[in-house]
């Protein structure tokens, strides 16, 4: 039988995760309905009026919350990471002339965003470091060409939530600032680091010129970034924002569905890094199943399976149809042949289940 034709099989898949009653990876995620009536509610309990092109209270508030968290000057909110990002790069490009920045090999700009930088703004990236581990000094004092920033990930997505160790960290503070570079965070899971570091936001934020946060990534709002510095910066990042056409006549809709769960999803942070640890030594110990990294540093992981992604995701949906279970999200090819990898991310779902129930599933999806 001819195999199914990719965006059918999407949707199939899309309908059988919505179907199921549990889903492992992430926390919970409400209906378009129960969303709505979940914020009408919180805007009615709480007095919010809209805002006109970002000016109005709710906006100004979370700005400032967001903003005193990372220890910086002010903040302002945007509608995508994207944006936001771009934006700090352009600021960045002005002050020091140099159309050139440097980034990680496997930095969101390099892979997702269709070359924005270089499309829109004519900017060079500069890959520094090794792609495989986070951003260390010495990566830094190997590139001699003159850059406007370096973007640095915190923490590193495509190699499974790593984090430098905090000595490291600093010691790449130290070395930007001896050479009077400006650090630019992608911070779109900093969120999920501070229960590793042991360290508030703002310490870890320290030394940063910039930092973009997202409010959708752990948080839960239905979309939207926060960018933070000192104020003549954020004051340059409204204009371009303006420009861009980022400052949309309503965002109080994106900023309240953050602003409702923002303190609660901070606190759970911590039980989801322990319940990590926690599930990965039980993973460790299931044949054909490796991890990166083999001791989480976030709430999420990379699960690697000796078995190939189409088999992998077959039982996955045979799971999810028999038994009601979304045990993995998306399952790709490795560039080692016959093996896959998923991302987990550990969010409130498996706060609530023990390991006796849900190592028995990933068992399965390995043919165990």
């Amino acid at each position: 039988m001819p195999a199914a034709p990719a965006g059918t099989l999407a949707a199939h898949r899309l309908r059988l995760r919505q179907s199921c009653d549990i889903v492992f990876p992430g926390f919970r995620t409400l209906s378009p309905a129960e969303e709505f009536r979940a914020v009408a509610d919180w805007c009615e309990a709480n007095g919010v009026t809209h805002d006109q092109y970002g000016q109005g209270d709710l906006l100004a508030a979370f700005e400032d919350t967001v903003a005193g968290l990372l220890g910086k000057q002010a903040a302002a909110f945007m509608p995508s990471g994207v944006m936001a990002q771009l934006i700090a790069l352009r600021l960045w490009t002005e002050v020091s002339g140099v159309p050139r920045f440097g980034m990680p090999h496997t930095s969101h700009l390099a892979l997702h965003e269709e070359e924005a930088y270089q499309a829109l703004f004519n900017f060079h990236g500069v890959p520094v470091g090794e792609r495989r581990r986070p951003l260390l000094a010495r990566d830094l004092a190997a590139v001699a060409q003159p850059l406007a920033c370096l973007l640095v990930e915190l923490p590193l997505r495509e190699i499974g939530g790593q984090l430098p160790e905090w000595d490291e960290l600093q010691a790449l503070k130290e070395m930007a600032r001896a050479r009077q570079l400006p650090l630019h965070m992608d911070g779109a899971r900093l969120w999920e680091s501070r229960a590793y570091y042991g360290r508030s936001y703002a310490e870890i934020a320290a030394g940063f010129a910039s930092v973009y946060v997202s409010v959708y990534k752990g948080i839960g709002g239905i979309a939207g970034a926060v960018l933070a510095g000192d104020a003549d910066f954020i004051d340059n990042a409204r204009l371009w924002q303006r420009r861009l056409g980022g400052t949309l006549v309503r965002q109080s809709p994106m900023v309240a569905t953050a602003a409702m769960r923002f303190e609660a999803r901070l606190g759970q942070m911590d039980a989801c890094y322990r319940r990590t640890l926690d599930l990965a030594a039980g993973l460790s110990a299931l044949p054909g199943i490796r991890l990166n990294p083999a001791i989480p540093q976030t709430n999420m992981l990379h699960l690697f399976f000796d078995r190939p992604a189409d088999q992998v995701a077959e039982t996955r949906d045979a799971i999810a149809s028999s038994d009601g279970r979304w045990v993995a999200g998306e399952i790709r090819p490795t560039d080692v042949p016959g093996w896959s990898v998923t991302e987990l991310y550990v969010g409130d779902t498996l706060l609530g289940l023990d390991n006796t129930r849900v190592l028995p599933y990933f068992a399965r999806l390995v043919g165990a």
